[in-house]
């Protein structure tokens, strides 16, 4: 194994999600590390938080969340709702979610796909997929559900009423919570069969997620086969593009046009990751970069320790940019202990954003030797 490939298995997190900094295993349980757990789970992207989520959206992440999730497809040749024609992306997401009894639609045969979904509708598709049933609430059933919602604590970072609608922040916390919770009549959580574990203190660490299921990263070039080198049927798999939900043809364009890009999958959720190269546009996110380094620059502090370096790569949108060492697995990996060194070939997996000037700017948060 490549000392990269070591390397990248310790820092995994940060390649398949927007990640700021690495993060400790004893660290509290903060809002960043659901939205880690939550895209790792490949349930939803952690983009435009801020968004209302529709009810597709919604059905979406409820069958994610599932283990129909392997079934579902991206087209259906069965049209359930007078509203969602066959060829919807989330045709089949809202199809499973009605035949599963998630969620329902109105009077008239329709599902209203792009409509908001209420924290009423989501508190019972939730509590839906833990196992409870119409005879579970007697009585006033919403506010019946209402309270068993609250007793699980399965509210726990979300501040909506009844008929208020839910943004994309609300459901990474409602799904965290769902993943944590025990279905019921039984002592496992439901996120077991996402690979999920709790922790001591009853939260799910993501780094144990990487650590049993994410392989990557992997170099692929236009030449190659992307499909074969996923060890799962791509026709049950959940793809992202530069950390946003996508579809395998999306992602076979990204490769065909670029002509290289960076994958990582979950074998257990068959979920894909790619990130491509970088674009010559002020877009910010993760980006992909190769080429020769041609320096290693040492912190001032400490000469043994190297801060950044610098690429040969014509391609680039800036030559001679620097590419920030974010991690000390990193500076590990480029310091004359390490593997890499001045002349040697790497591909970088960078998170990129710019200033106020649009000028671009890289850290480096995994990596791998060609």
């Amino acid at each position: 194994m490549k000392q990269g490939e070591v390397f990248a298995s310790i820092a995994v997190v940060t390649a398949a999600i927007s990640l700021a900094a690495p993060f400790e295993a004893q660290a509290s349980m903060s809002y960043d590390m659901r939205e880690r757990v939550i895209e790792l789970s490949g349930i939803t992207d952690t983009y435009s938080t801020g968004a209302n989520v529709t009810r597709g959206e919604f059905a979406q992440m409820l069958v994610n969340a599932s283990e129909h999730r392997s079934t579902a497809s991206s087209q259906s040749s069965v049209s359930v709702f007078a509203d969602v024609p066959k060829d919807s992306q989330y045709a089949s997401y809202i199809r499973i979610a009605a035949q599963e009894g998630w969620m329902s639609g109105y009077l008239g045969g329709l599902f209203k796909p792009d409509e908001y979904i209420t924290m009423q509708d989501a508190r019972k598709a939730i509590l839906t997929m833990l196992g409870y049933t119409d005879e579970d609430f007697a009585g006033d059933q919403v506010n019946a559900r209402k309270a068993k919602f609250e007793f699980l604590e399965l509210n726990e970072e979300i501040y909506r009423e009844d008929q208020e609608v839910l943004n994309k922040k609300d459901c990474i916390n409602l799904f965290y919570n769902l993943l944590r919770t025990e279905s019921k009549g039984s002592n496992t959580i439901y996120g077991s069969i996402l690979d999920c574990e709790l922790t001591e203190d009853g939260e799910i660490n993501p780094l144990n997620m990487v650590d049993n299921s994410l392989t990557g990263p992997k170099l692929v070039r236009r030449t190659q086969n992307l499909t074969s080198l996923i060890p799962f049927d791509v026709s049950e798999a959940s793809f992202f593009l530069n950390g946003k939900s996508s579809r395998l043809e999306t992602v076979k364009s990204a490769l065909n046009n670029d002509g290289f890009g960076v994958i990582y999958w979950n074998s257990s959720t068959k979920t894909v990751w790619y990130y491509s190269a970088d674009s010559d546009d002020d877009d910010t996110g993760r980006v992909v970069v190769r080429g020769e380094v041609t320096h290693i620059y040492y912190n001032s502090a400490d000469v043994l320790v190297p801060s950044s370096i610098l690429l040969d790569n014509d391609d680039a949108e800036d030559p001679q940019a620097e590419y920030i060492l974010s991690s000390s697995e990193l500076q590990y990996a480029f310091s004359m202990y390490g593997t890499v060194q001045v002349g040697d070939d790497v591909v970088l997996i960078c998170e990129k954003t710019t200033n106020g000037d649009g000028e671009p700017s890289y850290r480096v948060v995994d990596f791998l030797e060609e």
